[in-house]
């Protein structure tokens, strides 16, 4: 069978999606090695938001108004900058197996944000829910996440604030098309680095090579392709299929970490992820029409 063009373009969207994402976690605990979280996270994306925008507006794309502007910055700074921002400090302290169970937990909250924008969740996302802070507890039963409490607060932290930007974002002008993304991006890793000259950070020694190649990757691979792919995939498949990274993104990021970092992943953090991942999978089932 040979495919189109178009389911080309698909398939290679959803691969993006399930390796780049599952794998910027490896990519951020290789990264903060060498860079301070704030700065490493910034400057990813500001690099990233100001590469979209100038290829934007090469191709003729029209600057945002005021208006979408404030939209696009209210969900930089829930999105790249406490989504990501807070992740990458957590990092420092947390696995990046465990990072990415956790934040498996967006689709969670998401439900549970929804409700503010009138919403009501079905009983399944309900029991969703409830597996996934089922999941959450078993989690910190762990040696991973016991030996770092203020790791865990700021993953849960990131997660929430991507799931209220998730949820958010059907209600706020934004910019049209990837212009919006870039907006965010742009925002977002200003904000980021004006939080790294706040919080006191300091570049110790300038990163080596790993380090670099760390943060180029974030920036091009985990924040220019992949958000290219996600915006691809949403105009042409349901938010459900689109949104199924959350199911997959998790297992790549377990096996890089044990793989290639040595990590631990033990019996609590195994059932956590069965835990979570079951709840996301209720969240995202549709019934299907007789």
């Amino acid at each position: 069978m040979t495919l189109s063009r178009h389911q080309l373009k698909l398939l290679a969207s959803f691969l993006a999606l399930y390796l780049i994402w599952g794998s910027t976690y490896f990519a951020i605990s290789v990264g903060v090695a060498d860079w301070p979280p704030f700065l490493m996270a910034g400057v990813r994306f500001v690099l990233a938001g100001a590469l979209m925008y100038g290829y934007l507006r090469w191709r003729g794309a029209a600057n945002p108004t005021l208006a979408e502007l404030k939209g696009a910055t209210i969900l930089g700074v829930l999105m790249p900058a406490i989504g990501n921002g807070f992740v990458t400090l957590a990092q420092k302290e947390v696995s990046s197996g465990v990072a990415a169970l956790v934040v498996a937990t967006v689709p969670l909250f998401a439900i549970l944000f929804a409700r503010l924008f009138g919403h009501k969740p079905r009983r399944m996302d309900l029991a969703g829910v409830l597996l996934g802070i089922a999941g959450i507890v078993v989690l910190n039963m762990g040696a991973n996440l016991q030996a770092s409490p203020a790791g865990a607060a700021a993953l849960l932290f990131a997660s929430a604030g991507w799931a209220l930007g998730s949820a958010w974002s059907r209600h706020l002008t934004q910019p049209k098309g990837l212009m919006s993304s870039a907006m965010m991006m742009l925002s977002g890793g200003i904000v980021l680095l004006l939080g790294s000259v706040i919080s006191g950070e300091q570049l110790a020694a300038m990163p080596g090579w790993h380090g670099w190649l760390a943060m180029l990757y974030l920036a091009i691979f985990g924040s220019l392709i992949a958000y290219t792919a996600y915006m691809f995939l949403l105009q042409h498949v349901s938010a459900a299929a689109a949104t199924s990274y959350a199911y997959v993104n998790p297992v790549i990021a377990v096996l890089l970490g044990v793989g290639l970092l040595g990590e631990h992943i033990g019996p609590a953090e195994l059932l956590s992820m069965t835990i979570i991942l079951a709840g996301v999978v209720l969240i995202g089932w549709k019934k299907t029409p007789r």
